[in-house]
């Protein structure tokens, strides 16, 4: 492992530190999700993202699993690589992770965390240095930020379910403040782009967008926001998408406050994913924190998706 770490900056509080007791929260997580037979037929051996979201494990955890559980499953259909002695491996798997920006007021393009692994009480996940090097070469708005990263929850509360779905995998973690509009949608085109150009030479590249839904309304409104905005990212609309959850934001709707907070990485990655071919999604669950324990009168909303490709 290389020596630049990221330590957890969330354990404790988004999921438990102990090792123990998170694997048991995660795997009880994975085993129970269902996602529908459907998304499954539709995904087959081929998976381009998905959509996840963030809160802590005991809320969204289980809507997140579904995502995971269904990402570890498939395995990727590419030509397989003969190793010395005969035996077979397939092509390791590297997870970009688009993360929101709660708390790096400065920054206004896409910041990469580029190098080592981060840490978490499952054991580190390495980044694939080589891919980030790419990312960093695509130019602005892409580039080297690590501050971004260190004290950000988005990306962190990912890693618990890929180290027990995916433990081989390697991530490039990327924190997106492109904004919402033509840029961010640029700059994801370019990322998808770059993608599609490694998927097609034999690497196993996904994408995995980071964001909840919307925030702080009661759980009926919290559903709705969810199934209007939905549709919008299943058919890959990212332009679409920016103006109904801004809309959304300032209808008035009692306790809404936003519709997504991670709209910026979905835009950017809803981008990507028409630049990698990608025609479409699939729903996998959804859930109000009010599903999960919570208040039902002040709530978050959760959905996640798969796209396949």
């Amino acid at each position: 492992m290389a020596a630049l770490a990221r330590p957890p900056a969330v354990a404790g509080s988004f999921y438990p530190a102990d090792r123990g007791a998170l694997a048991a929260l995660v795997d009880h997580q994975l085993e129970t999700a269902r996602p529908p037979d459907d998304a499954v037929r539709a995904v087959g051996a081929g998976l381009a993202g998905i959509l996840v979201p963030h809160a802590g494990l005991s809320y969204s955890g289980p809507v997140a699993a579904a995502a995971w559980k269904l990402a570890g499953g498939v395995r990727p259909d590419m030509e397989r690589v003969a190793s010395v002695g005969g035996a077979v491996s397939f092509a390791a798997t590297t997870i970009v992770l688009l993360g929101t920006n709660h708390s790096a007021a400065w920054l206004h393009g896409v910041g990469i965390w580029e190098a080592g692994a981060w840490l978490t009480p499952l054991g580190p996940v390495e980044v694939d240095e080589d891919l980030a090097e790419q990312i960093v070469a695509l130019g602005p708005p892409f580039g080297v930020d690590r501050d971004a990263h260190l004290v950000e929850h988005s990306l962190e509360v990912q890693l618990p379910f890929l180290r027990r779905a995916m433990p081989d995998a390697r991530v490039v973690p990327l924190a997106v403040g492109t904004g919402t509009g033509d840029g961010g949608i640029r700059a994801g085109e370019r990322l998808g782009r770059l993608i599609a150009e490694r998927r097609a030479s034999g690497a196993d590249i996904r994408l995995a967008i980071s964001t909840d839904m919307a925030h702080y309304p009661p759980a009926a409104i919290c559903a709705r926001v969810t199934d209007e905005l939905a549709p919008l990212i299943l058919a890959l609309e990212p332009a679409q998408l920016a103006r109904r959850e801004s809309e959304l934001a300032r209808s008035g709707l009692h306790g809404v406050v936003c519709g997504m907070c991670g709209i910026q990485p979905a835009v950017l990655g809803l981008a990507a994913l028409r630049a990698m071919g990608v025609r479409g999604g699939v729903r996998l669950a959804d859930a109000t924190s009010a599903d999960t324990g919570g208040g039902s009168d002040r709530t978050v909303g959760y959905l996640a998706a798969a796209f396949p490709g």
